[in-house]
């Protein structure tokens, strides 16, 4: 780098995930310019609890700026706004003096609050939920979370009543962390996960407050997915940037993917798998148990859409990894599915945290059906592929039932590099797959919204133009066979639905 040129100006996206978190810098017309990547614990205290220490969480993200800011500045780059993009649902209070956490993270996979859900749901609950937040009744959202802890957590009721104590999920964390205290924030799309935010009339909802038992004093101001946010403390990483744009992960990656019209459609294939489809101005109650939620909101102006949610797609590839051992990374997973012509009629249902939409069932658990000892490590890896493809054609029946007919699918996500997987999709789904030259839509549409607010671009269209797609997939296979395989999905599934 020349010391004596005057450095360009960028943008940064912090992207906080289930596994990892990643920082990201762009120059302004959109191409990276750097990353930097750490991947932090996951604690499993009991079967089906998942949780993540708050401080390892900040720690990853400093880390990650810092490293990323360093590399950026070598190459003759300085941030000129913030982008924050964050894991959903997963849910944190904290000492509103210390910024410390009072327990630990509770993830948006977690299935403690299954009971308590259980219980509302008898006493007819649910209704209200669905009305109110577009959700449904499952321990997947933050509320039961935010009232356990403070159920369990000695002196917690107390003290958040006497305004001690602030809820976030990681997004309105890690704002009050990099701001020093100074904003307690989050987005509309974060504010709509939590099961107390009203998305019909954008507030919170004291009913939905008196029905989980959650205070409202603890809670964040609920701001456009652009808006000021604060500035991240010089303290972090030497610099003051403003923090200009915020959205949960999926819909970061939907307007990554740039889905800015009504019927655009997007699939996320990271430790979950999240199709997220554009319904405009329109919020589209599903009957098939698809969630209504916020998509973005900009100038007090709310877009909706209806969403599916995969509780685990890339966590199946890691449990062949972690718990095992048939593989020693995600990149021989490839291999392995084109070694062997099928499963040899096995099927993976992945169901190690309950089963998502549409099927909702929290107590479910993974089976693998199908065993002979003619099985290999070959059929196994590609039984758990092809169980990504299957829950997403579920998904997309759901859709359809409701009236919503998919064509094409823009997918991002880690697990897209894999081609064998992205033909398997279009083929089980009968539809065109798209994959973009970037599959860091999530990260991208966080810098997106940065940009938005410093001026870069003047609407997301202007960014919309910024799109490239890198590889089209077109289904090959033939009816019959797809019809024979899903038939075999279908009957494992019932297996383990049924199993109770």
């Amino acid at each position: 780098m020349n010391i004596s040129a005057k450095p360009q100006p960028a943008i940064l996206a912090i992207d906080q995930g289930t596994t990892s978190s990643r920082t990201i810098l762009y120059d302004l017309t959109g191409n990276q310019i750097c990353s930097a990547q750490q991947e932090f614990a996951q604690i499993y205290p009991k079967p089906g609890w998942v949780e993540h220490d708050p401080e390892q969480i900040f720690q990853s993200v400093i880390q990650t700026l810092q490293s990323a800011i360093a590399e950026a500045k070598e190459k003759g780059f300085v941030p000129i706004a913030c982008g924050i993009t964050n894991q959903r649902e997963t849910t944190l209070v904290w000492d509103r003096k210390t910024g410390r956490a009072i327990h630990n993270a509770i993830v948006w996979q977690d299935r403690r609050t299954a009971d308590v859900c259980t219980a509302l749901k008898a006493k007819g609950a649910e209704a209200l939920v669905t009305q109110k937040s577009g959700l449904l009744l499952d321990p997947y959202f933050s509320a039961t979370k935010i009232a356990w802890i403070l159920d369990q957590v000695d002196g917690a009721r107390a003290r958040a009543a006497n305004g001690e104590l602030a809820f976030g999920t990681v997004d309105s964390f890690l704002i009050w962390r990099l701001t020093n205290g100074r904003v307690h924030a989050t987005d509309a799309t974060n504010a709509s996960r939590t099961a107390l935010y009203d998305i019909g009339v954008g507030k919170w909802s004291d009913d939905l407050l008196a029905l989980f038992d959650v205070p409202a004093a603890i809670l964040p101001e609920v701001k456009d997915c652009v808006a000021d946010y604060g500035q991240i403390d010089a303290e972090y990483c030497g610099l003051s940037i403003p923090i200009w744009g915020v959205a949960g992960d999926q819909q970061a990656a939907g307007i990554g993917q740039a889905c800015f019209n009504a019927g655009d459609l997007k699939s996320t294939f990271g430790t979950g798998s999240f199709l997220l489809v554009n319904t405009g101005t329109s919020l589209l109650r599903s009957k098939n148990r698809l969630l209504g939620t916020i998509a973005y909101q900009l100038d007090g102006q709310t877009t909706y859409a209806l969403e599916g949610s995969i509780l685990s797609a890339g966590s199946t590839v890691q449990w062949l990894r972690d718990g095992l051992g048939l593989i020693k990374d995600a990149a021989q997973c490839e291999p392995l599915a084109r070694s062997v012509e099928d499963t040899g009629g096995v099927y993976l249902v992945p169901a190690f945290t309950g089963l998502g939409a549409p099927h909702w069932d929290a107590k479910a658990r993974g089976a693998i059906l199908g065993l002979t000892r003619g099985t290999t490590k070959a059929h196994l890896v590609r039984a758990a592929l092809e169980s990504v493809a299957y829950q997403t054609r579920d998904l997309v029946d759901a859709l359809a039932q409701d009236g919503v007919e998919v064509s094409t699918i823009r997918v991002d996500g880690g697990m897209v590099r894999n081609d064998w997987v992205m033909q398997f999709l279009a083929d089980v789904l009968n539809v065109i797959v798209e994959r973009p030259t970037s599959i860091e839509s999530t990260a991208n549409g966080a810098a997106a919204l940065a940009a938005l607010g410093a001026g870069v671009y003047g609407s997301l269209d202007e960014f919309a133009q910024t799109r490239a797609v890198e590889q089209v997939f077109t289904p090959k296979m033939g009816e019959a066979k797809r019809n024979e395989l899903l038939a075999g999905w279908d009957q494992a599934l019932g297996r383990i639905l049924n199993s109770k």
